[in-house]
């Protein structure tokens, strides 16, 4: 068997998201017992100081057995960060082209105002 046919064999079912410099794949493989299972991998983009780039690769394998609780675990944990956090992206390194609305140059001035600074809407649903 020729390994093209090795790779179309093992691979049952696949989705890709691309989420800035990160690409998670999502991969239904098959055991040699031709079971199933996913495979999970997150690739990043990393790029050298020559202008060069370089791929890094983490992968989890999730088999059936352990699809209920990683499922209730999963969706406990994103729950959590929602709730504690909200939805919106909070990191300013997840815009290329972000300016600071305000920057104090002296924390006497924020007193003064009788404000604790000054906040903008953004949306990221373009990354």
């Amino acid at each position: 068997m020729s390994e093209k046919e090795l790779l179309e064999k093992e691979e049952i079912f696949s989705k890709v998201l691309r989420a800035g410099r990160r690409t998670y794949f999502f991969d239904v493989r098959a055991t040699k017992a031709g079971d199933y299972y996913l495979t999970i991998t997150e690739s990043k983009k990393f790029t050298n100081d020559d202008g060069s780039f370089h791929y890094k690769k983490h992968k989890i394998y999730l088999y059936k057995e352990d699809f209920a609780a990683f499922t209730e675990i999963l969706g406990e944990m994103t729950s959590y960060i929602v709730d504690e956090k909200g939805e919106e992206v909070i990191s300013e390194r997840h815009q290329k082209d972000f300016k600071r609305e305000y920057v104090a140059d002296n924390t006497n001035d924020i007193a003064d105002s009788g404000t604790t600074g000054s906040f903008t809407d953004v949306n990221f649903e373009d990354i």
